[in-house]
């Protein structure tokens, strides 16, 4: 068939030859904890955005059996684009009900409109009814980054008072969500100033502060010196997750942990790559990883709240929904080129389970787009 490139023009490709090298199951990692964080699937044949919740969760069993545990109901699921609170909640009760691994969930403060929250004490009782959700059905929580405290706080002293209050109140620890403005343009600033000095000082505060109630910090600012100095000042026992989509064998290999919605599509290949790394052979646990790479810095590339698509995409080139359709529309968000270039880097990487199914779907889609076979 041929598929388009970045200028326009349109070059044969062959059909994939062989399918995904990778396990289909695998034992949990003992050396790092490591979870993904899970799309969600859209029921294109009901109203109001709902989810296909069948489609959604076998997805999830997936995932259990690569050894990895679920990210729930955080931004790969669509939350701020497209995935409102109640479904939200309805996601995370499912998931926990039918737990095969381990679950963590983000809670954030997403029920409030946009705009309506008028002090820190709304934000606090927004997130405390959150919490209280994920524990309740089992969850540990991800206290994710809050659009309306960003919105309104005056500085950094506000995120300590907020922080303080929501993680004394939980009944186990939490990880802490550092999501960057690449991912969420209304985040800008958080933690109450726009340079990384500043803002690290504030979030190593509340961990300091908190240190019996924080598990860890998921880091999602694709940048891995930020990260990597964040790790090392963290206290002991409280641990980094590598959001760091762009690089994250380095980062991994180098003691992060992982909640990554790049591993919603790479979870194959981070299934055979932590059986070297415990092992203790962390050059072949990069080897294993890194073609996957390419592929993850496609998906995440700018604008980087798109890369939602991408991870849709490639579930739907591998059979593990009917269709591709999102929450919202979100299907539309990157063009016919990216996915294009995406179903060439899953080739290469070795992430199409099924390459006849892979390449009808993509000659389905090309059709769509006016793009002959």
């Amino acid at each position: 068939m041929k598929l388009p490139n970045a200028d326009g023009t349109l070059v044969e490709y062959r059909r994939p030859q062989g399918g995904s090298p990778y396990p289909l199951a695998a034992s949990p990692p003992k050396t790092r904890v490591a979870y993904a964080a899970a799309h969600v699937v859209a029921n294109p044949l009901a109203g109001d955005d709902e989810l296909d919740w069948e489609a959604t969760l076998l997805f999830r069993r997936h995932l259990w059996a690569l050894g990895l545990g679920v990210a729930e109901a955080m931004d790969t699921a669509q939350r701020g684009m497209g995935l409102d609170w109640p479904r939200a909640r309805s996601l995370i009760e499912l998931t926990c009900a039918n737990a095969d691994g381990p679950v963590v969930a983000g809670a954030q403060t997403d029920q409030l409109p946009p705009g309506s929250a008028d002090s820190l004490a709304a934000v606090i009782e927004a997130y405390l009814e959150q919490c209280e959700t994920v524990e309740a059905v089992g969850g540990d929580v991800v206290l994710m980054a809050s659009r309306e405290l960003c919105r309104i706080a005056a500085g950094a002293e506000d995120y300590v008072e907020v922080y303080g209050a929501v993680l004394a109140s939980l009944e186990r620890p939490a990880i802490l969500h550092w999501l960057g403005e690449m991912f969420d343009p209304a985040l800008h600033g958080y933690w109450g100033a726009a340079d990384y000095e500043t803002a690290s000082e504030t979030c190593l505060a509340i961990v300091e502060a908190n240190v019996e109630r924080v598990a860890g910090v998921k880091c999602s600012l694709l940048d891995q010196t930020k990260e990597t100095d964040l790790r090392r000042r963290l206290p002991a026992g409280v641990r980094m997750f590598t959001g760091d989509d762009f690089d994250y064998p380095t980062t991994i290999a180098d003691d992060s942990d992982a909640l990554l919605g790049a591993f919603d599509f790479a979870a194959p290949a981070a299934a055979w790559a932590f059986e070297a790394l415990d092992a203790g052979n962390v050059d072949e646990f990069k080897r294993r990883l890194e073609p996957t790479l390419p592929l993850s810095r496609h998906i995440f590339s700018a604008p980087t709240s798109y890369y939602k698509t991408g991870v849709v995409f490639l579930a739907y080139l591998n059979g593990f929904q009917s269709h591709f359709r999102m929450v919202g529309g979100l299907e539309s968000a990157r063009s016919i080129t990216h996915l294009a270039t995406a179903f060439r880097l899953a080739d290469a990487a070795g992430l199409l389970r099924d390459t006849e199914l892979a390449t009808e779907r993509m000659r389905h889609l090309l059709a769509v787009a006016g793009i002959g076979a």
